[in-house]
């Protein structure tokens, strides 16, 4: 009995073997387009990380998933020059609510406000926007390989380089902002939100400072009254705050990503739909629940080291 034939005859008499079937289908097709796409391309990157000196790195996703290849890249610069360039205006797969780059993953101004960020870190040689510079590693592949993203995205780079850095230690390097100091600060996107819980607690609070954008911030102000608001200059200055502060509070958004890279204390609203996210380190806690979301800002927010 031919594949064809041998599908409808389980649909038709066996759901059990169908349910199979279709799993071991499913297998076959993401194997070969592994081993007829990527393969190679995957195996040659290790070739290059042994017998190059210098490497060019490309990434045109979200800017938080810029930010989670850092920890590969800085591992590699310690026996390479690494340069990085960020793709302009890639189309987005899926329509984000609220996304700052519209239809694409980063636009002219996500880029102008990322790269004084990535400028300041050392180990980067070089930051320009791609425009056909010859690339050893390209981390966009990612998104077409034949894997579910559902894991850890601080693991997304060590996927594609074949590198296990240590994501314990920081791997963004910033001085802290001189005048917004021991806040406790926030970054809310209208993404990944944790619909079991509210951030209405906050009002007993009178150091509470906003940083994502203005509607971000709005929406958020209707549960904390007396919320402030800073709008960032770029997300070099945003970084500067965020390791200045009494600790961040946010959930799956850029502002954990550099709370994560500088290791700094951090509180996580996970996402129960899409736990990608997630936190390493001392001093780092997330929660899914209102009770747990209390206990654990009392514990970052009664740390004295903070």
């Amino acid at each position: 009995m031919n594949n064809f034939l041998k599908k409808y005859w389980f649909k038709l008499t066996n759901q059990d073997n169908y349910k199979q079937y279709k799993i071991e289908e499913n297998v076959k097709r993401d194997v070969k387009i592994f081993q007829t796409k990527f393969e190679t391309y995957i195996n040659e990157i290790q070739n290059k990380i042994k017998n190059k000196k210098k490497l060019s790195f490309l990434h045109s996703g979200h800017i938080g998933d810029v930010i989670n290849v850092l920890p590969v890249i800085k591992e590699l610069s310690k026996d390479h020059v690494c340069n990085l360039y960020i793709g302009i205006n890639k189309p987005l797969e899926v329509k984000h609510y609220g996304h700052q780059g519209g239809n694409v993953y980063i636009n002219e101004k996500i880029y102008n406000m990322l790269q004084p960020l990535l400028k300041s870190q050392k180990y980067l040689s070089t930051v320009e926007e791609h425009n056909n510079q010859e690339i050893d590693i390209d981390f966009d592949i990612l998104r077409r390989l034949p894997i579910n993203l559902l894991f850890d995205n601080l693991r997304y780079g060590s996927l594609i380089a074949g590198i296990q850095p240590d994501i314990e230690v920081p791997y963004i390097s910033v001085t802290p902002h001189n005048e917004i100091k021991n806040k406790i600060v926030i970054l809310r996107s209208l993404r990944y939100r944790n619909h079991f819980i509210t951030y209405k607690f906050l009002e007993n609070y009178d150091d509470i400072l906003f940083i994502g954008t203005k509607v971000e911030y709005l929406d958020l102000k209707k549960e904390i009254k007396n919320l402030k608001f800073y709008d960032c200059r770029d997300f070099l200055d945003m970084a500067m705050i965020i390791k200045a502060s009494k600790f961040f509070l946010g959930n799956s958004s850029l502002g954990i990503d550099i709370a994560e890279a500088l290791k700094i204390p951090r509180l996580m609203e996970a996402c129960p739909h899409f736990p990608a996210r997630q936190v390493h380190g001392k001093n780092a806690y997330d929660f899914y629940f209102q009770s747990h979301f209390e206990k654990f800002f009392k514990i970052l927010y009664d740390n004295k080291n903070n």
